[in-house]
């Protein structure tokens, strides 16, 4: 599969109609790609992160 990326001047009315035209037809899927800060606020939500009091707690449960 071949990829496309497009830039063009967001504020181009005509240009935005366009990439809308194009999209519509189906032919193409857009990627939605997450910012870092968006990942990580989602890794936080499902409970994939854990807090240590400190370095040492961080080792003492490494071990364990």
């Amino acid at each position: 599969m071949a990829t496309i990326t497009l830039s063009y001047d967001a504020r181009n009315l005509l240009a935005k109609k366009t990439v809308a035209y194009i999209l519509s037809l189906g032919v193409f899927k857009t990627i939605d790609r997450k910012s870092a800060i968006d990942l990580s606020l989602e890794d936080v939500k499902k409970g994939r992160v854990t807090t240590h009091k400190s370095a040492a707690d961080y080792f003492k449960n490494l071990n364990d």
